[in-house]
């Protein structure tokens, strides 16, 4: 079973190095930062309107902002017993009261779910593969993730279905029989493995993890659940280290 911490707000890779490798993070001149989660992670849902402050305050400040899929649950596996139900329905509690994000229960009443995170992991690597053809805004990315996040967590949609991402589709003025064709293609299978790949790569170890690139090596913003207030203010610091290197 994956684990989550509740006193870091972190839910656990099973069987992963804590090292990370920093010669791993693709160079970018300037800053640049990375959040690293998965959809169907509890706690990335309770930090998630601290990951949208983030990004607003990257595009206020002109610094690459980015979503890598982590794919917490790849391929489910885990049995939909009363045990397993019971863990869910504790954890979601606990970060309701911690972050404040709603949680609705329904999902836990079914008789039967695969908690598989690769399709909803999928979803979001289609939509960045339809963000670039399209020339969409890159906010797009975050936006999608969210409403996943609400529409399973709170509604509780199974993102498996394909029919799940009709709506948000159509919230998010996403073409969605041009988003199922590519969702159920080779190119977006091939693309999220790719970032599940450089989850590990990066040693990310847990969800959720915002890092901080600084021409090509990074910092740790948060592995697990951090306020808006208190990435605001690592961010903040930052840049101003950053501008005090730069000559007049």
């Amino acid at each position: 079973m994956i684990k989550c911490d509740p006193d870091t707000g972190a839910c656990l890779l099973p069987n992963q190095d804590s090292s990370a490798d920093s010669a791993a993070v693709v160079s970018h001149e300037g800053l640049a930062v990375r959040y690293i989660g998965d959809p169907m992670c509890s706690w990335c849902w309770g930090i998630s309107p601290s990951v949208a402050a983030v990004e607003d305050f990257c595009e206020s400040e002109g610094i690459e902002f980015s979503v890598t899929m982590g794919g917490l649950r790849v391929g489910g596996g885990e049995p939909w017993s009363e045990r397993f139900k019971t863990f869910l329905r504790n954890e979601w509690q606990k970060i309701n009261q911690a972050t404040g994000q709603p949680f609705g229960y329904t999902l836990l009443e079914v008789p039967q779910f695969d908690y598989d995170t690769e399709p909803a992991c999928r979803a979001v690597a289609t939509v960045k593969l339809l963000q670039v053809k399209n020339s969409l805004p890159q906010s797009i990315i975050l936006k999608f993730f969210s409403a996943i996040q609400h529409k399973f967590y709170v509604e509780g949609q199974d993102p498996k279905i394909t029919d799940f991402y009709a709506s948000i589709c159509r919230y998010l003025t996403l073409d969605f029989d041009e988003f199922s064709a590519l969702f159920d293609s080779s190119e977006a299978l091939q693309s999220v493995q790719q970032e599940f790949i450089r989850c590990r790569q990066w040693g990310v170890r847990s969800f959720p993890t915002l890092l901080l690139e600084r021409h090509g090596k990074w910092v740790l913003l948060a592995e697990g659940y951090a306020t808006a207030e208190q990435l605001l203010s690592l961010l903040r610091k930052e840049v101003l280290a950053e501008s005090g290197t730069r000559k007049p």
